[in-house]
């Protein structure tokens, strides 16, 4: 169950993964590594996948934490784990706690990990296109230099998330885009199918998150829908019929 790394994280105190679908217990729909407690999937294989991170991390299931995601811009300062029953409702977190696990849960939109190793303040994000719209990734960054980071510093990397190639999009979707900023026509290409567009999500997210004047952004880009074996995937589970999706998980964590 190895994870895919950053290169842009690897220096200084800081553990992190983008975690795939390969390497946990749960079956059928949700085989095999789903750690998304919010899915159909059984509590124990879900906690089971959970502490397998956790230890891959360098620390235990309950110190790994996730977010109530709502798709929103919102970031919210770490000061102690939570349990599973009470996640906060947010889309990006920092912290400068040690042997704390940051956890973003994702199936097509955009997992961001961030840390000023030097600082000792790591942060993630959820980046779908509302999030990403709304400035999810500005909020997370801003959080950061409030607890300490220097912006130049800042290291971060776009995970796993839908590729443009998958990414289809309707007429409504470009047109809102374009109208709040006439340049993000770039991020859109025509698709085969009349009167709509193929939407690169990667490449916005990570436009965002280099304006914000960080020192590095790594995009890591692999598509979690043309990877059935090593992603989940929601457009993908639409696409078929299926009744649920497991959650790919991507943490980071000061080691204790």
């Amino acid at each position: 169950m190895k994870p895919l790394q950053s290169q842009a994280l690897l220096d200084g105190p800081v553990a992190h993964g983008f975690f795939g679908r390969r390497g946990g217990v749960s079956g059928g729909i949700y085989a095999s590594l789903n750690c998304g407690y919010g899915s159909g999937d059984d509590g124990a294989a879900v906690c089971e996948n959970r502490t397998r991170v956790a230890t891959w991390l360098g620390t235990d299931e309950k110190q790994l934490i996730t977010l109530y995601q709502i798709h929103s811009a919102d970031a919210l300062h770490v000061t102690a784990p939570w349990t599973r029953a009470a996640p906060p409702k947010a889309d990006a977190m920092a912290t400068t706690l040690r042997g704390v696990a940051l956890g973003v849960l994702a199936a097509d939109c955009a997992p961001i990990l961030l840390a000023d190793h030097r600082a000792g303040v790591i942060g993630c994000a959820h980046s779908g296109w509302k999030g990403a719209i709304g400035g999810v990734a500005e909020s997370v960054v801003a959080l950061m230099e409030r607890l300490g980071a220097m912006r130049s510093r800042i290291q971060a990397a776009v995970g796993p998330c839908i590729s443009q190639a998958s990414y289809e999009v309707g007429p409504e979707f470009e047109a809102r885009f374009v109208e709040e900023d006439a340049s993000n026509k770039r991020y859109f290409v025509p698709s085969p199918r009349a009167a709509h567009w193929q939407f690169d999500l990667p490449g916005y997210v990570t436009a965002r998150l280099r304006a914000t004047g960080i020192g590095a952004v790594e995009t890591l880009n692999v598509c979690t829908y043309e990877h059935n074996d090593a992603y989940f995937s929601y457009r993908r589970t639409t696409h078929r019929g299926e009744t649920d999706y497991g959650r790919n998980v991507s943490a980071i964590m000061l080691k204790p």
